[in-house]
């Protein structure tokens, strides 16, 4: 149909441009995060879909952050998870699957926190049970590959997001409940990427790559050379796997 609106000049702008206009990509982020953090991705992700960027500021529950981020997306569209974003994409695509047409998981897990887990959140504990920051300490480099913890750029950039946000926002998210959710996947039917990262200091691989193998049509990929901030420090090759998986899935 594409292609015949074309031939007849009833849309000058071509098929594939108006495949384009069609699909939509709602971006969750993760744990005290902003828009930044896609920031790199935006020039490649822009020639394949119309970007949204998810609400997970307001509320306290996985099921709350997911009801906000539906009531601002489009009719349907695929969704990307980062980190927390993931837990929030996974409820959301069992919450309206008829709106999901694909979800993609980046540097994520589906594992459920034990009651001290939990406790130690509320009490300022970082993501990676790193208990709450002194004076002078650094809160984020772990967030990063070793051999990029110290790179100002990415250090400035991962701490503007957390001023820009705030105590509250942070006080919100930490108190998030994440029961085990990997029974949840398996009713996930539509397509699924789940991206890890080799060098990922806060999220243990083998808790990502058991999420591929509990969705019944995932696909799996590994960055190399990455610790968790994957949208920061390897903002092409995310891309360019979300890209082909987009289009190998037909999204």
């Amino acid at each position: 149909m594409l292609r015949l609106r074309h031939r007849f000049r009833e849309d000058t702008a071509g098929p594939e441009k108006v495949t384009r206009h069609l699909r939509d990509l709602v971006l969750l982020p993760g744990f005290m995060c902003d828009r930044d953090l896609w920031a790199d991705m935006v020039p490649d992700l822009k020639t394949v879909a119309t970007l949204h960027y998810g609400n997970v500021y307001e509320d306290t529950s996985l099921e709350g952050m997911a009801r906000r981020v539906l009531d601002s997306s489009p009719e349907r569209f695929v969704l990307v998870g980062f980190s927390m974003g993931g837990f929030v994409a996974r409820v959301l695509t069992l919450m309206a699957p008829e709106r999901v047409t694909g979800v993609a998981f980046v540097a994520s897990s589906a594992r459920g926190y034990s009651a001290e887990e939990i406790a130690r959140r509320r009490a300022g504990y970082q993501p990676g049970d790193r208990p709450p920051r002194k004076a002078g300490e650094e809160s984020v480099a772990r967030g990063l590959h070793p051999a990029r913890e110290t790179d100002p750029v990415l250090l400035d950039r991962l701490r503007g997001m957390q001023r820009r946000l705030g105590r509250d926002v942070r006080a919100r998210q930490a108190q998030l409940v994440r029961n085990d959710g990997y029974a949840d996947l398996e009713r996930i039917s539509c397509p699924a990427l789940v991206v890890a990262c080799r060098q990922d200091r806060l999220r243990r691989l083998a808790e990502t790559e058991r999420m591929a193998q509990h969705l019944p049509r995932a696909r799996f990929a590994i960055l190399e050379e990455c610790g968790h901030m994957a949208p920061l420090e390897r903002p092409r090759e995310l891309a360019g796997l979300l890209i082909d998986w987009i289009g190998e899935s037909g999204l």
